[in-house]
């Protein structure tokens, strides 16, 4: 028989791979991608539609346009995450500009915008809405600070296309002159909006016929979250907002009880928060209760007892946000009646409030009744005044779905009896596989060394780590840096390892592109971090700096806080940053011969 052999091509033709690119859209599967070979890493830079940037020192806006010139979703992230706290100066950087400048010259197909803690001027968003108004769908300025109500009048007057107009938590200077014109514009010039959120800013001087307004004119509004606003005022516009699925914010400044009865909330309504809400106004809720899949009841005036009987008329609440007040008891109600829940984030509370409330504690017994009774919870962020060995087996026994675990215990008198951690950890870690968040802040002695090495070994898929107060020497963070091999940002505060360890540690961590340490065993010159030094790899030094921090705590007297020395190191195919401010110090081998 003639021996004929067959030729098969079993590569794909690049009309299938076009057509199949497209619907590949996790990041990560998008880079494993475009390395196969040149070809498919020229169709990825084609097709992809989102890019989210970490970091906005990581790469260029020039770079971004060569490499995604059809972009139609961009994220990009300025300071870093512990800005939130005010543990990074205010002048750190996060400039929006030269992005915006090359968004309006260049992205034409850019349609969606989230900027998170940046600093924003009014001049970006005035060449924002001139160069993108028409096309413009979504402006997320999300923690961000530098901007005033002028600089949104010009987005609102100009984006007649906006789907979404989000700034919660955003610091805007609002303009003495001028009485919520910016929202004003909104109402009169978008017929399409869907989102509007001025949620968390002090975005005071609106006026509530503007906001009846853009309810009557956009139909498709289904999610809304304001600042303070008296809810008396919204009667109009919660008649109107038939679609509204979401709300947030309001108050309720009215002694008398009998006004707000006249008070009846949009029927699809399914996701809640009213500021300031006390026992008072919870019947305004209860006929919606059974609906709610989302509950947000951080800026609530209420008791362990009186969450206890709203969350009883909740059964099919997915996400619940409140504060430690909701108490063991409140945790236990949960768990008995929410067994849809998925998502559950306890803040701490006022100190004052919590010791006028005996239930109010947050401890073991309540975590267990929670990991027991909500089998289906993929998120946990709680702030503890107990914890056990026992309850961190019982998470990692019952919450097999958990992808996002964070705990801080809480530094007061009280004596935790069963620390080191170490045990309960290593069991909570084995247990939840699906972890890719994990935070660990405890007090000194709270997890040794050998919890540290356990920490390191059973965090396959860990990507984000943030540890306070973990281990005893650097043999610890030695052992730990064995392990987590998918660790991409690790953010530490309050340990003890040496300047040597953490350089040490960052080149044994084979994924890591984000480190940020507060509170080290520093040598004075920073010359033994150089030991991570490598190309691409940019070192920032934020020396020791003492802080004013009567403002925020509302103190009369002055209070002034010592801030440890910081530091910063990222991967950044930009190189080092040309706008270091005063407070900031590169380090590198240059800079070392040169101090």
């Amino acid at each position: 028989m003639e021996d004929r052999s067959v030729k098969v091509n079993t590569g794909m033709s690049d009309v299938v791979a076009g057509c199949v690119m497209p619907y590949i859209v996790d990041a990560k599967d998008r880079e494993a991608v475009s390395l196969v070979c040149r070809r498919w890493y020229e169709l990825d830079a084609l097709t992809r539609e989102h890019v989210t940037i970490a970091l906005c020192y990581t790469t260029s806006p020039e770079r971004l346009r060569r490499r995604f010139s059809q972009l139609k979703s961009l994220k990009l992230k300025g300071k870093p995450r512990a800005a939130m706290f005010n543990l990074i100066p205010e002048d750190w950087g996060g400039f929006v500009t030269p992005w915006v400048e090359e968004i309006a010259e260049s992205f034409k197909s850019l349609k969606h915008l989230h900027f998170r803690r940046m600093i924003v001027r009014d001049s970006d968003l005035e060449l924002l809405a001139r160069s993108r108004g028409r096309e413009l769908l979504t402006l997320k300025l999300d923690k961000c600070s530098g901007f005033s109500t002028q600089g949104l009048v010009h987005i609102t007057r100009n984006c007649r296309e906006l789907r979404t107009l989000f700034l919660e938590e955003s610091s805007i200077i609002e303009n003495e002159d001028e009485r919520g014109e910016w929202l004003h514009e909104l109402a009169i010039n978008n017929t399409v909006l869907e989102t509007l959120n001025f949620y968390m800013t002090d975005l005071g001087r609106i006026k509530f016929e503007d906001l009846e307004h853009i309810a009557r004119n956009c139909p498709s509004l289904t999610s809304v979250k304001i600042s303070d606003c008296e809810i008396l005022d919204l009667l109009g516009f919660f008649h109107h907002a038939t679609a509204l699925e979401e709300f947030c914010g309001g108050a309720f400044n009215d002694q008398s009880e009998e006004k707000y009865s006249v008070v009846s909330l949009p029927r699809k309504l399914s996701r809640l928060s009213l500021t300031m809400m006390g026992r008072n106004e919870m019947p305004i809720v209860f006929p919606l209760a059974p609906l709610l899949v989302k509950l947000d009841l951080l800026y609530a005036l209420l008791d362990t007892e009186d969450h206890c009987t709203l969350i009883q008329k909740c059964p099919n609440l997915i996400v619940l946000e409140t504060r430690n007040v909701i108490g063991d008891r409140g945790l236990e109600v949960l768990a008995q009646n929410c067994k849809k829940l998925r998502r559950l984030r306890i803040e701490r509370g006022a100190d004052e409030q919590e010791m006028e409330d005996e239930d109010g504690v947050v401890s073991q017994r309540g975590l267990m009744a929670i990991a027991q009774g909500c089998l289906e919870l993929e998120y946990l962020a709680v702030y503890v005044s107990d914890i056990t060995n026992t309850s961190l087996e019982c998470i990692g026994t019952h919450s097999k779905n958990l992808t996002d675990f964070r705990l801080v215990l809480l530094d007061r008198e009280e004596i935790v009896s069963d620390l080191p951690l170490d045990n309960g950890v290593r069991a909570l870690l084995r247990g939840c596989q699906k972890l890719r968040r994990f935070a660990l802040y405890l007090r000194p002695g709270g997890l040794t060394d050998k919890g540290l090495f356990y920490v390191g070994q059973y965090s396959p898929n860990v990507r984000w780590m943030l540890l306070g107060y973990v281990g005893e020497t650097d043999t610890g963070l030695e052992d730990f840096s064995r392990g987590c091999p998918s660790l991409q940002k690790l953010e530490m505060r309050g340990c003890c390892f040496s300047e040597r360890a953490l350089a040490n540690a960052v080149m044994q961590l084979p994924s890591l592109r984000y480190l940020w340490v507060q509170g080290y065993r520093g040598s004075g010159t920073g010359h033994d971090l150089l030991g991570m030094a490598r190309p691409y790899w940019n070192i920032e030094l934020i020396p020791p700096r003492r802080v004013d921090v009567s403002d925020q705590s509302g103190e009369a007297e002055t209070v002034v806080v010592e801030h440890p020395a910081h530091i910063l190191a990222y991967y950044s195919l930009a190189g080092p940053r040309t706008d270091f401010p005063d407070s900031v110090i590169p380090l590198d081998q240059e800079s070392m011969i040169n101090a």
